[in-house]
């Protein structure tokens, strides 16, 4: 159930980045790196997760401050995610695990920031602005943040089993 106050949420970002962080930091770069079935590594999934929580920031401020917001990004549609998502797999192949994980830890330190300057009101008492739907700006901030760490913390769960798997096999 998704949360309704600005301490809930609060909680829930540092809980599931908790439980994010815990997995993260049992991950070796060999495996980090490594490209699965789906031509996406963990590094991958960690720098996306990133890149969300700065989409979602950006569509707060421009919605503030009366611009026109995209989503999820200016040229797409939300039907065109696979598109986008292996787009900025491109645009982040350069990217290091080290690097994914520093910019994992300082988005989502962005978003602490934000919701922690927000009132209730502010966070939960209407739609975000430019977002032409009923999802309040603490919704979105969820989605972006807890929502996508729980879903990062079992794909990285599934490929460290897959990992260890591949290990006792000898691979």
């Amino acid at each position: 159930m998704a949360a309704t106050t600005k301490s809930a949420l609060l909680e829930i970002s540092q809980k599931e980045f908790a439980k994010l962080s815990k997995l993260v930091d049992t991950i070796d770069t060999k495996l980090a790196m490594k490209k699965g079935d789906a031509d996406t590594s963990i590094k991958d999934v960690i720098a996306h997760r990133a890149h969300w929580i700065r989409l979602f920031l950006g569509w707060y401020a421009d919605g503030q401050a009366g611009k026109p917001v995209y989503f999820p990004a200016q040229g797409y549609k939300w039907n065109d995610l696979k598109r986008y998502n292996a787009a900025l797999r491109v645009r982040q192949a350069d990217l290091t695990w080290p690097a994914a994980k520093d910019l994992l830890k300082t988005r989502h330190a962005e978003l602490t920031d934000f919701i922690a300057s927000k009132t209730q009101a502010e966070l939960y008492g209407g739609p975000m602005k430019g977002a032409n739907n009923s999802w309040t700006p603490g919704r979105w901030a969820e989605a972006a943040g807890p929502s996508h760490y729980r879903s990062a913390a079992k794909f990285l769960r599934a490929e460290i089993r897959a990992g260890q798997a591949s290990e006792r096999a000898g691979f």
